[in-house]
């Protein structure tokens, strides 16, 4: 068996199995992820490409009507996320949870019997492969293949995403700031209402993460929201805001508050 360890997030409201010493770990980028979902209504989130599942499980942990269903197509990570789900400490969460291997890029039919249902999801979250085929190289398979985009990944997968989502329905991403022309693109016509938030690690620095939502159907405009700073100057800690978001004691709700109860 594959040395493991299981670890505590959201201040110990879940727990993940997780590769040691080899694969993505999951950390801050999944929990901000998961914090791009505020729905307080009974609502259904895909997790695609979710690894062991940290960024869908915090949305369970934190949304208490959702269910979420995760897919991921390495076998090996797949069989991390189910073995979460059947972890004692997730027994509250685990009526609430589902993991499908599924490729995300399937398309039709093929998509339809992976559980990749048209129109049936309310939110679709997720935090695609980021790196250049010819960024640095990994001897770490899992990390590699987690971590290695194609070209035109971001029309795969955004299109997998209009698909899958009910009309009005919420995409949520998590990449690089250098994706977000690809990211734009890709949404053309299948999501409109972009709101993008840069996150710089401390005042001063260019940004190296970004956070989108947009809403299937929506004609309305692109917004760049006010940046989130990670750290205040020296400092290591996270910022207040970012900490509550960390730990699952917020949600990033959009500015649009027409989606769903947002309240």
């Amino acid at each position: 068996m594959t040395s493991q360890t299981v670890d505590a997030f959201h201040r110990g409201r879940f727990h993940l199995v997780q590769p040691k010493g080899r694969g993505h770990r999951a950390g801050m980028d999944a929990m901000l992820l998961a914090s791009l979902v505020a729905d307080d209504s009974r609502c259904r989130v895909a997790d695609l490409g979710a690894g062991a599942g940290a960024a869908g499980f915090a949305v369970a942990a934190r949304v208490e009507k959702a269910e979420v269903t995760l897919f991921e197509y390495v076998p090996e990570m797949v069989d991390f996320a189910t073995r979460s789900i059947a972890l004692p400490e997730n027994a509250h969460l685990a009526s609430r949870l589902t993991v499908r291997q599924a490729d995300v890029t399937l398309r039709a039919k093929a998509r339809a019997e992976a559980g990749l249902i048209d129109d049936h999801f309310d939110h679709v979250i997720m935090n695609p492969p980021y790196n250049d085929a010819g960024d640095r190289k990994t001897p770490d398979e899992l990390k590699a293949r987690a971590h290695a985009m194609t070209d035109d990944l971001f029309e795969h997968w955004i299109r997998t995403a209009g698909a899958i989502v009910v009309p009005g329905g919420q995409l949520s991403l998590i990449a690089r700031p250098q994706s977000v022309a690809d990211i734009i693109a890709a949404c053309g016509r299948r999501f409109g209402g972009l709101e993008i938030t840069l996150i710089h690690p401390r005042p001063g620095e260019d940004a190296v993460r970004m956070l989108v939502t947009a809403i299937k159907g929506s004609r309305a405009r692109l917004t760049f929201r006010a940046p989130l700073i990670m750290h205040e100057q020296e400092s290591h800690a996270f910022s207040p805001f970012v900490d509550e978001l960390n730990n699952g004691r917020a949600a990033y709700r959009r500015n649009d508050k027409s989606l769903h109860s947002q309240a």
